[in-house]
């Protein structure tokens, strides 16, 4: 893969979760809830000063410094499994190191990470968390079927 694709596709996620993030600010309350498919989607904003399911809630020197720790080893295994010209993880990664470069801008500009999309009773999530879950549940499989197949 061409390395420019790492922040294309990086910059894409970004501005992806930044413009719904703006949306929602810009066009709903915080606690303000816009049905979409009855009870089980709808749009749901919420203020979210904690990390995944609002662990360290509260506590934003934590959730920085977790979220900074996460986007450091996301770029360094992207760099290394890059130059060996390995393709799955890499790329993976990156949606995973974009995910939460949006979430800590959000942290750093507003002090909370703005949360807008609710699935029933499941937690409100947005675009970046999406990545990031998407990017680490494919990472694993990834790392389970190729490079395993690599090994023997």
């Amino acid at each position: 893969m061409k390395k420019f694709m790492y922040p294309l596709i990086a910059l894409l996620v970004i501005a992806a979760d930044q413009i719904t993030k703006y949306l929602v600010r810009a066009n709903m309350q915080p606690g303000e809830r816009i049905p979409l498919i009855g009870d089980w989607l709808s749009l749901y904003y919420v203020r979210n000063t904690g990390t995944a399911f609002s662990m360290f809630e509260g506590n934003r020197y934590v959730t920085i410094l977790l979220t900074s720790v996460l986007i450091i080893v996301c770029l360094a295994v992207i760099i290394t499994e890059a130059r060996a010209g390995r393709t799955p993880v890499p790329v993976l990664l990156t949606l995973v190191a974009a995910g939460g470069i949006s979430n800590l801008a959000d942290r750093f500009m507003l002090g909370y990470v703005t949360d807008m999309i609710s699935c029933g009773s499941f937690a409100v999530f947005n675009v970046a968390d999406i990545a990031v879950t998407c990017g680490c549940i494919l990472t694993m499989l990834a790392l389970l079927l190729f490079y395993r197949e690599e090994e023997a």
